[in-house]
């Protein structure tokens, strides 16, 4: 089944189209990530990005778009109506599809060290993904804002982050975490009155001993008095019961509701659920809806060969090229190893090695999505290669600058696909052993799919490694590769053997 996560960044700027717009292409340039919205509010200066895609895309796309925002937002003179603690100020993984709340969090924290090792900035790990009791909830981790945050951190053993200096920086700190869908959804009274909007808030929230699972504040939003709401669980609380109680509530006061507004993305099922309420739809069968039966239709049609790629790859374009197709025979070994661990967790017969063929099928998957990634990265690296030496508008230092800085990530792009494609073929070897002896070929043929992916990639290697001016640099990457290449043929030498003992021929 593909995996497919929401991610939800809130990043602190609503105003200038300039930084949100520079974020939001950061993130729409990795591959395997689609943004869904982007939505912008100059009142509470700040935009929420919604994008989905495969995990490992989606986590990429996060922690570049992490990067672009302490870039580009500066704390220090930012100021809205929305609480806030960092240039990103949260960022919530939420599953979709073949993913659950545990991928979720793992991901959360993978994401959330790297933050902080790799950029220097704070994170604190919120909602599933919390390390400590008292961070579970945002607003306890956000309380006083980026000001009290400041003077705080790095004093006060408690303002500790759990990944990233604990130290007070212009972009703040970044909240990292794993949730389900989360409904941002705004009512707007017939008022001007932000006191009363604050109250109805008060009431019907949690927390004022109003309905479970909504989180509520009031503010004065263009002139206009809004009751701005999370709910953060719309099957257990629907919108149309919040938004009876918002009405009651305003009624008290002698207003009414004028308008009702969603920020970001919602679940079908959530407005599904309104219709059926305020329509009296009870006996209604989701099967009713064209869309759904649409969407069926598409998902029983799916087709399995890959035609796009493979006639990209023989077009006489220069990229997709033997650095992409090296990246796609990683991406398969780790799929042939997947499934041959995943014909061995939990089945009776192989109970004694359940534990060691429940961590290959894990990481299996997360090195066949990580190579899947890598076959568009090589391509985009080649072309920024021959985008260098095009570019007319650079000085001869500039241009052979650029040059070298392309180069050079066209060689570790190779790099990575080969250190991968080597752990793949180390997963399908152990695999080829203690697995389900009725795959045991297709453990061998993920081994030898992936000493193809390591030698491929190490020819991408070499290649470019030859025109890397810094020659220490291009000999430590050449014997790398032979290394790994001697390591890999050996690994396949192996598993050929094996597969022939337990298959028997």
């Amino acid at each position: 089944m593909q995996k497919i996560v929401e991610c939800v960044p809130n990043f602190s700027d609503g105003r200038d189209p300039e930084i949100y717009n520079a974020i939001a292409d950061t993130i729409r340039n990795v591959r395997g990530v689609k943004v869904l919205d982007v939505s912008t509010d100059e009142d509470h200066n700040r935009s929420v990005i919604t994008m989905v895609g495969q995990p490992a895309a989606v986590e990429e796309a996060a922690f570049r778009a992490i990067k672009q925002a302490a870039l580009l937002i500066d704390l220090e003179v930012h100021e809205g109506e929305h609480p806030r603690i960092g240039a990103t100020d949260v960022c919530p993984f939420i599953p979709v599809k073949g993913m659950t709340t545990a991928d979720c969090v793992s991901i959360a924290r993978r994401l959330g060290q790297r933050v902080g090792e790799e950029l220097g900035i704070a994170v604190y790990l919120y909602g599933d993904a919390a390390t400590r009791p008292e961070r579970r909830k945002l607003s306890t981790i956000r309380k006083g804002e980026y000001e009290l945050w400041k003077d705080r951190v790095g004093v006060h053993p408690e303002h500790a982050p759990d990944f990233g200096p604990a130290e007070a920086k212009s972009w703040g700190a970044t909240v990292i975490g794993a949730r389900p869908f989360l409904i941002a959804y705004n009512l707007y009274l017939n008022s001007d009155n932000a006191e009363l909007a604050d109250q109805i808030a008060r009431n019907i929230r949690f927390i004022g001993g109003g309905l479970r699972f909504v989180q509520a504040k009031g503010f004065l939003v263009e002139g206009q008095a809004q009751v701005s709401m999370n709910l953060t669980n719309f099957a257990k609380t629907p919108i149309y019961r919040v938004q009876e109680m918002v009405r009651r509530e305003a009624a008290h006061y002698g207003l009414t509701i004028t308008k009702a507004e969603l920020i970001g993305m919602t679940p079908q099922q959530a407005l599904i659920d309104a219709a059926k309420y305020y329509l009296q739809l009870s006996d209604m069968k989701d099967g009713q809806i064209l869309e759904h039966r649409l969407q069926e239709a598409q998902d029983e049609e799916t087709e399995l060969t890959p035609f796009e790629f493979v006639e990209a790859t023989a077009s006489p374009k220069p990229t997709p090229g033997g650095g992409s197709v090296a990246a796609l025979a990683g991406a398969l070994a780790a799929a042939l190893t997947q499934m041959v661990a995943g014909l061995t967790a939990g089945r009776k017969k192989y109970a004694d090695v359940n534990d060691q063929a429940e961590t290959i099928l894990q990481e299996a998957s997360e090195l066949r999505e990580s190579l899947t990634i890598a076959i568009a990265e090589d391509a985009a690296a080649f072309d920024a290669v021959m985008a260098a030496y095009r570019n007319k508008d650079l000085s001869g230092e500039q241009k052979a600058e650029a040059i070298e800085e392309a180069t050079i990530e066209a060689a570790m792009v190779p790099l990575r696909v080969a250190e991968l494609s080597l752990q793949v073929a180390q997963y399908a070897s152990t695999i080829s052993r203690i697995g389900n002896a009725n795959a045991v070929t297709d453990a061998a043929a993920g081994a030898l799919m992936a000493q193809a992916a390591v030698q491929a990639a190490a020819l991408n290697v070499r290649i470019n490694a030859a025109g890397i001016q810094d020659r220490q640099l291009a000999s430590v990457l050449e014997a790398k590769v032979s290394n790994m290449e001697g390591q890999v043929d050996e690994i396949a030498a192996k598993t050929k053997t094996v597969a022939a003992e337990r298959g028997g021929f």
